[in-house]
């Protein structure tokens, strides 16, 4: 599974966590620990980008589940994916 995770990073450069969860049908908590793998040894990198919706306060927030589409794995650069 860890060279699949690897494989689909280097075929399409980046992906949410949610991409990879729809993808791999593996919950993203399970994802995480897989993806840290490979952080640890600097072959891809994660990116957290905070979203820029008000709503939240409005009680229209979407919850985890847009947060987790902020959550995005790419390849590192420093090496081939």
């Amino acid at each position: 599974m860890l060279m699949e995770i690897r494989a689909y990073l280097e075929r399409n450069g980046t992906a949410t966590i949610l991409d990879l969860s729809n993808h791999f049908r593996i919950a993203p908590d399970a994802l995480r620990g897989m993806l840290d793998h490979w952080i640890r040894k600097g072959v891809i990198i994660r990116r957290d980008f905070a979203p820029s919706c008000t709503d939240c306060g409005a009680g229209h927030c979407g919850g985890c589940g847009v947060a987790a589409s902020f959550e995005i794995y790419e390849c590192s650069g420093s090496e081939t994916c």
